[in-house]
């Protein structure tokens, strides 16, 4: 039985590690995003590494990339000096 255990929760994200990964014994960490119509939260990307992971929580931009709903991210700022 994996025990989960959340890092961190940036609505409607958050990032969790799922015990390990049975064919490698690492860590197995994942982002999920948070269904309004079920309310649960549901896998929306499992990470390669712990580099990807720690990405992803330090630049939500990189989590919205990485959603397959294609939420915006990195949206220049048209109004910023050149």
């Amino acid at each position: 039985m994996n025990i989960m255990e959340v890092f961190l929760e940036k609505y409607p994200y958050r990032y969790v590690q799922n015990g390990t990964i049975k064919l490698n014994g690492r860590p197995d960490y994942r982002i999920q995003k948070f269904n309004d119509y079920t309310r649960r939260w549901c896998d929306m990307y499992l990470c390669d590494n712990v580099l990807q992971f720690d990405t992803a929580i330090e630049d939500l931009d990189y989590t919205k990339w990485l959603d397959p709903e294609g939420v915006p991210s990195y949206v220049k700022d048209e109004r910023a000096d050149h």
